[in-house]
Formats: structure tokens, C-alpha cells, sequence
């Protein structure tokens, strides 16, 4: 089982640029996690919002268009999926989609950035609480029954850089949104969770893997980038993961796709 996830930063945008059939030509995954995708279904042509051999779910911004969003292509039919997790203040921005599978659970998630002030801020922090407490429970409900449960992964864009190691240059972030204490502490919480850093967990020391670049001042270039693309999984899960690659110079967006196999 091959999973790509990628900020493409309007998926629009993606499909005009021509780099979107080639992602799934190239990489022949076997699900694709789409986030800040910047559009409704009904906006995409039809050969792009229903891929042959792919069932696609889209989940968007109920109140403000070419905001926000993500979408799941998968060539497995999911059991069940959610648009959200529960709470209409994050599920409004369509910003999490829940897919069911027979032996796991994949949330594909684009997390809030924190910028544009106290109140986005607050707005973030708030989510990443209801984001860990709604994945915790799942956990136990799936993974912690000894029912048979499925293990889970989520993938995404979670908007922070952990540690000093994931952008290039900390010093200079350090009261930044992405790289703020507060923020940082949270992925502390995450990972005292039980939830694992693939990335991380097959290159703890790796330096200058970066997974997003700013646009305006050409860092991808010189590789001045942050990684805050990510898959997580719960610590059972981890050993049946086979391999993580980052996509680099995959191209058409600011962000980079990231791939693990199962």
C-alpha cells in the first residue's frame, strides 16, 4: 500500500500546470492525500475529480471559496468516510477527511497556519486540542481494544516545524508563526501521545529535508525550506511501514508531495 500526501496549494492550479496526472502516473499510488486544495468538486473538470480508477472525496469551505480544503483518491473503496470530526467550527473550513479502510484508518488533514493574527492563532492551537483528543479516542476505540481494531495514519499539512533540525533557519523563526514554542509544544504532546513521526523515525539525525519553500524569495532554490508536511502513525503500526520518501523535486507548488509504503 503506497500513499502519497501533498499540499498542492490550489488543485486547480495543479491540473492547469499539468502536474497532476503525472503524480499518479509517475508514482502509481495506491491512495493520494490532497491538501489546501482551493476548490469545490464541481469546479474540476470532470477526468480530474473522477480519476479513472480512483474513488474521490473532497471535503471544502463552507463559507469562503478558494479556501482550504482536502480530497482522498484512492483505488480502494474506503468502508466509511467522514467530512470532519465533529466540531463545525473546524469541520466548516473543510479541513479533515476521515477514510475507513478494512485494516486502518487514514485522516488526511490541513491544519490551520496560524497566521494573520491572535485570533487565527487561537483559532489553530484550539484545533490542534480537538484534532489530538479526537485521534486519541480513536486510538483507543481501534487500536487499543484487542478487538481486531484498525491501526491509523494521518498525513498532511500540519503548518509547524518540531524541532530546531526541521527548517533551515530556526534562530531567525523563533517568534514566527510555525515554529512558536506554544506550537512546538503541541507536536511535544503529539509525540508523548503515542504518535510517531515517520519521517523522523527512519532518519532521526537527517538535516535539509524540507517539505515547504517560500515562493517569493526562490528558497527551494537554495533550499531554505521548513518540513511541516508529515505522516503520523500510532507506535503498533509503525514496524509494517516499508519506506518514507520526500518527493522534493516534485513540482507545482510551494510544498513538496511525501510518500510512505505499508
Amino acid at each position: 500500500m503506497k500513499i502519497i500526501s501533498w499540499n498542492t496549494n490550489g488543485l486547480r492550479a495543479t491540473i492547469k500546470q499539468e502536474n497532476f496526472i503525472p503524480l499518479f502516473a509517475f508514482n502509481n499510488p495506491d491512495i493520494v492525500c490532497f491538501q489546501e486544495t482551493k476548490c469545490e468538486p464541481d469546479q474540476l473538470d470532470e477526468k480530474s475529480r473522477n480519476l479513472k480508477g480512483y474513488y474521490s472525496y473532497f471535503s471544502y469551505s463552507k463559507g469562503r471559496k478558494g479556501y482550504s480544503g482536502v480530497a482522498i483518491y484512492s483505488k480502494t473503496e474506503p468502508e466509511k468516510i467522514e467530512y470532519g470530526f465533529g466540531i463545525p467550527k473546524f469541520d466548516d473550513e473543510g479541513r479533515t477527511l476521515v477514510a475507513y479502510y478494512k485494516d486502518f484508518i487514514l485522516i488526511n488533514c490541513y491544519f490551520p497556519n496560524g497566521g494573520g493574527g491572535p485570533e487565527r492563532l487561537q483559532y489553530k492551537l484550539d484545533f490542534y486540542d480537538a484534532f489530538l483528543e479526537f485521534i486519541n479516542k480513536l486510538k483507543t476505540r481501534s487500536v487499543s481494544s484487542g478487538q481486531g481494531g484498525r491501526n491509523i495514519i494521518f498525513c498532511g499539512d500540519v503548518n509547524t516545524a518540531h524541532e530546531d533540525i526541521d527548517l533551515a533557519r530556526p534562530k531567525e523563526n523563533e517568534d514566527n508563526t510555525g515554529f512558536l514554542p506554544v506550537e512546538r509544544a503541541w507536536m511535544d504532546e503529539l509525540v508523548n501521545n503515542g504518535w510517531v513521526d515517520i519521517f523522523r523515525n527512519f532518519y532521526p539525525n537527517k538535516k535539509e529535508v524540507y517539505t515547504y519553500w517560500d515562493m517569493k524569495t526562490r528558497a527551494r532554490d537554495r533550499n531554505v525550506g521548513w518540513r511541516i508536511d508529515y505522516f503520523f502513525a500510532n507506535q503498533s503500526f509503525v514496524s509494517k511501514i516499508k519506506f518514507f520518501k520526500t518527493l522534493t523535486d516534485y513540482p507545482g507548488s510551494d510544498h513538496c508531495p511525501i510518500e510512505i509504503e505499508f
